[in-house]
């Protein structure tokens, strides 16, 4: 199947399983023939996959909010430059779990750094690319939390913030999807995940004006 190349991204707070999410609705495009690249922020390269363990890292040493965007910001430019620009020239597709709406989200939402300085940023970085379709998969924070507590292993940087914190960061996110809606499509992700994994699909065939197909 010859299609254009499309840029899809997934957000939503701890919890919200845009991972599974991810990887379902990937596997339904790519069994129509469409190449498509699953990738996460912040990562997705080597490099951008190390500066990642130092956002994520609960280290010693303090991380203000600011250095916090820089360094997001910084490994999307990586990202953009090695991965998601040259798949989108050749024609394929990129699925990244968080782009800049988590930015806006995490950073500006959450930590309150300023809405201009990350949208500064976010055009010296990558300018005019925004994605084609964004999938904000939505739970009530407690929801989001009880499933985070749930798994197994070690907690990162953002996982150990207070449910006001991801108040902020749910709130900010619905007030972009309100502020795009022809881009965003919002997931009720308190539903049975086969659910939410037909809904993201049935939103990303309607968004990008695919045919239906039933997800593999």
């Amino acid at each position: 199947m010859t299609t254009a190349a499309r840029f899809i991204t997934l957000e939503g707070i701890e919890g919200a399983g845009k991972t599974t999410v991810a990887d379902r609705v990937t596997q339904a495009l790519r069994a129509r023939g469409i190449t498509v690249h699953a990738t996460r922020e912040p990562g997705g390269t080597k490099c951008a996959e190390r500066i990642r363990s130092v956002v994520l890292d609960r280290g010693e040493e303090h991380i203000s909010a600011t250095a916090e965007t820089l360094l997001m910001f910084g490994a999307r430019q990586v990202h953009v430059d090695n991965l998601i620009r040259p798949a989108l020239t050749r024609g394929e597709w990129v699925l990244c779990d968080r782009f800049t709406d988590a930015t806006h989200a995490y950073q500006g939402g959450g930590r309150g750094v300023d809405r201009k300085l990350i949208e500064t940023l976010a055009q010296a970085v990558h300018g005019d690319l925004a994605p084609d379709c964004t999938l904000l998969l939505d739970v009530p924070v407690r929801v989001g939390l009880e499933r985070m507590q749930a798994r197994r292993g070690a907690v990162d940087r953002f996982e150990i913030e207070s449910a006001q914190f991801f108040e902020r960061v749910r709130n900010r996110y619905l007030e972009l999807a309100r502020a795009s809606p022809q881009r965003f499509r919002i997931i009720d992700a308190t539903a049975r995940l086969d659910e939410v994994c037909d809904a993201a699909l049935a939103a990303v065939e309607s968004t990008l004006n695919l045919p239906p197909v039933a997800a593999s």
